[in-house]
């Protein structure tokens, strides 16, 4: 696997923070108001595109166009020449890499993607809320696996004026950042089903997916 497809596998398929529910510290009021908002928010965006920037550890970005439904379905379509291709379903997260011919899939059910295409968000199970930080034009939600079974940790950015999802950082067990930048997102409706499919190209007998 490259570096490219390790970081995008940080980025959106390897950090499984779906689970059952766990003791958490309650928030602070001020703190738990703005997840509410964010919950609010985000369950109310039922369709939506964007660009996106995807800067790894080391500083280097690559672009692309998101399109997302809820519940479950998103598309990352990365610009050339990254050859890379990821789609949820609504039950599996697929990637394609047309370079170098490889296929493998996920369940969404354990990547950072469920937190926010899940039918109902919860961010107090499975997850546990480490951070809740006031930034200069919005807030961020930091978590991190609650079963303590994955080191690393997802942080969901929003911007206010409105209330936007800006995007998310997912942070490995070695510290090392992963950085998805939301860039233009806006409603969308009517979003074709295609979207949202992604088969496996390679023959049957050399399909060997990770699902």
């Amino acid at each position: 696997m490259t570096l490219t497809r390790r970081r995008l596998t940080l980025a959106l398929a390897a950090a499984p923070f779906a689970g059952s529910a766990f003791a958490q510290t309650p928030l602070a009021p001020a703190d738990k108001a703005l997840v509410d908002r964010a919950v609010a928010y985000l369950e109310g965006l039922s369709e939506a595109k964007a660009r996106f920037i995807q800067t790894d550890g080391r500083g280097r970005a690559t672009t692309g166009q998101l399109f997302m439904k809820r519940p479950g379905k998103a598309r990352f379509a990365y610009d050339a020449p990254s050859g890379l291709l990821v789609v949820s379903d609504g039950g599996v997260v697929s990637v394609q890499d047309k370079r170098l011919k490889t296929f493998d899939r996920y369940p969404l059910g354990v990547t950072p993607l469920s937190l926010f295409l899940a039918k109902t968000i919860r961010l107090d199970k499975g997850v546990t809320i480490t951070r809740v930080a006031r930034l200069a034009d919005g807030f961020s939600i930091t978590a991190r696996d609650g079963k303590k079974q994955t080191a690393g940790t997802i942080t969901l950015n929003f911007t206010d004026a409105p209330l936007t999802l800006a995007g998310w950082t997912v942070t490995d067990a070695q510290n090392r950042p992963t950085r998805v930048e939301l860039v233009g997102l806006e409603r969308a409706s009517g979003l074709d089903r295609s979207l949202f499919v992604l088969k496996d190209p390679r023959p049957k007998n050399l399909g060997r997916g990770k699902v």
